[in-house]
């Protein structure tokens, strides 16, 4: 379940699917994202094909976290 958005863009992408903002090589991975996270009521959830869930460390002990793109070098 979403309760809040930190990025103007993706605020606008989910609740009005604007993309203004969104970098159009991300928008369906993105889209894909939201929508099940939107859904999911437990970490877990979000544990698909291609999303690269894992945990946080450090000073966001606690939270999980989800790869939207690999670093490219």
């Amino acid at each position: 379940m979403i309760e809040r958005f930190r990025h103007k863009g993706l605020k606008r992408l989910f609740q009005q699917g604007d993309v203004k903002g969104i970098s159009p090589e991300l928008l369906e991975k993105l889209e894909n994202i939201l929508f099940v996270l939107n859904r999911a009521r437990r970490p877990e959830d979000m544990n698909l094909p291609g999303f690269g869930l894992h945990r946080l460390k450090g000073d966001f002990k606690g939270f999980w976290s989800v790869t939207v793109r690999a670093n490219r070098r």
